[in-house]
């Protein structure tokens, strides 16, 4: 029993490993669909990843031992926190770690170290990405605390595998608490995954980037840790989303017939989420730096006042 649990683990990981990089792909396939272009295809992120691999890195004369140990940091971290969440099924060994606190500390630590490590060199460019991502930050994590908290009162716990349970026990339920909190998590995931329009991953313009100021001086297999761990991050935060608002569909069993069931109803979901990502990136122009704080505060405003509906009138 033991062993087929940790298999369930084991398989959980390797399947966000390898789908990580084609949700990415997808995702830019569809921005080129929208805008009448071909696109460079679903494969091109596995095609970039390798070819980061191959190149031996170039580390800075002035780098720390923090610099060279960042991107095994975040690539480790976003790992763990994949293991973190019952995205296919419940039965998890770190189901009793998969706690909603816990997984909002785990990207925090993550943040931290990118934002250590690109300050570490003392560039103009890392540190005010340093700056501005511990902005972004700040202002995002209250908002995502508070969005998890109005499932977690639902529920009665902050466990991600007790949320999943109760809401999915419940049957297709429309909560309008739960509205707010899921139009708030979308920003928030929008803003903790440097997408538009809080900040566009395909610019390297230097007065409005963030996310790729972090790592202007990395390069081979420490920058294809650093990208791979960011598709792996934006596909946890969806797989969170699904766990939050559609968990119909995850395993309550141990079957192989029941999971295998999950898993396609999972890519389902991922490629709806990535299709809607695309549009958001399309339809929405990048925002001023100084909007960023205005965007996340509606962001925490929304969560509040679904956390404030559930508790006072319970819907």
């Amino acid at each position: 029993m033991i062993a087929h649990l940790f298999m369930r683990q084991g398989v959980q990981i390797l399947f966000v490993l390898a789908m990580a990089p084609l949700l990415a792909g997808w995702v830019r396939q569809c921005r080129a669909w929208l805008a009448n272009r071909a696109g460079a295809g679903l494969l091109q992120p596995y095609r970039e990843l390798l070819r980061l691999l191959r190149k031996q890195p170039v580390v800075p004369h002035e780098a720390s031992a923090l610099f060279v140990a960042t991107p095994y940091i975040v690539f480790t971290t976003m790992v763990v926190a994949s293991a973190l969440v019952p995205m296919i099924t419940i039965h998890l060994p770190l189901a009793g770690a998969a706690d909603a606190v816990v997984l909002a500390g785990v990207f925090s630590l993550a943040r931290i170290f990118a934002a250590l490590a690109a300050m570490d060199l003392g560039t103009g460019f890392g540190s005010m990405g340093a700056r501005r991502a511990m902005l972004v930050g700040f202002l995002a994590e209250p908002a995502l605390l508070m969005v998890l908290f109005t499932p977690a009162l639902i529920s009665g716990s902050t466990s991600l595998v007790v949320i999943v349970r109760q809401l999915a026990r419940h049957g297709v339920i429309l909560y309008p608490s739960m509205a707010f909190a899921a139009v708030a998590y979308v920003m928030v995931t929008l803003a903790e995954n440097a997408r538009l329009p809080v900040d566009n991953p395909d610019t390297h313009l230097e007065l409005t980037m963030i996310h790729e100021a972090l790592n202007l001086e990395y390069s081979g297999r420490y920058l294809a840790l650093i990208e791979w761990g960011a598709a792996i991050k934006l596909f946890v935060y969806i797989g969170i989303g699904a766990a939050l608002f559609f968990p119909w569909g995850i395993a309550q069993g141990t079957s192989p017939a029941g999971l295998a069931i999950a898993y396609a109803l999972f890519s389902a979901k991922l490629a709806t989420a990535g299709a809607g990502l695309a549009v958001i990136e399309t339809v929405f122009a990048k925002l001023r730096l100084f909007r960023v704080p205005e965007f996340l505060g509606t962001a925490f405003l929304l969560a509040v006042l679904g956390l404030l509906m559930r508790y006072l009138f319970g819907h």
